[in-house]
């Protein structure tokens, strides 16, 4: 599968093949689900506590007659409705996240991609550099791309002064090809990737 390569000012720089087996599967809805629910409950805190009955000490005196006060017969003062008192059944500290194989999440990530090139949202860059830290020089780049709200892939490493502009862009986020993955691949309506960048996927997910 042939793609065009453009530079960052928009103008044609080439071509390059991309992995069918990459870049050309068929997407699959509950697969990209799967994993968009991995990523979410793995990064989830679950540092939720609050204290419990059974981690209040107080006194299990009777706090007023049983009959005759006009009141509710309370038995307890370690009830939520007294000062000092827990809540039963109350949220506990515990790990969202669950077992997904490997070979499920490469998948993932391989129906990601080929959702993109069958959206017509994939752009490929021969280069994601700049020689100044300029965000309304790259703004102005992106517009020619055709970018408004895109995720941009780069190679081993990410440039410092493409990071800087971009870090002042709204719906612009950039990644490494290390870090590239389902939730902000699908978080964006345009993926671009460096030729660097289709080369570390394709090594990585072929």
């Amino acid at each position: 599968m042939k793609m065009d390569v453009q530079t960052l000012a928009g103008k044609k720089s080439g071509s390059v093949d991309l992995d069918e087996t990459v870049f050309g599967a068929e997407p699959r809805k509950d697969i990209l689900h799967r994993m968009v629910r991995y990523q979410l409950a793995k990064r989830q805190l679950g540092n939720h506590k609050v204290q419990e009955r059974g981690e209040v000490s107080k006194t299990t005196k009777r706090i007023g007659k049983q009959k005759g006060g006009g009141t509710a017969r309370h038995g307890n003062g370690s009830v939520s409705q007294f000062r000092g008192g827990a809540k039963a059944h109350g949220p506990r500290s515990r790990d969202h996240s669950f077992k997904l194989p490997r070979k499920v999440r490469a998948m993932a990530l391989r129906h990601a991609l080929s959702s993109k090139v069958k959206s017509s949202e994939l752009i490929i860059i021969d280069d994601a550099a700049v020689k100044s830290p300029k965000t309304a020089e790259l703004r102005k780049q992106l517009e020619k791309l055709g970018v408004t709200n895109g995720l941009v892939v780069t190679g081993a490493s990410v440039d410092e002064n493409f990071a800087k502009a971009a870090n002042n862009i709204p719906n612009l986020d950039v990644l490494s090809s290390s870090g590239a993955n389902v939730y902000d691949i699908l978080k964006r309506h345009q993926l671009v990737l460096t030729k660097e960048a289709v080369a570390d996927l394709e090594a990585r997910l072929s």
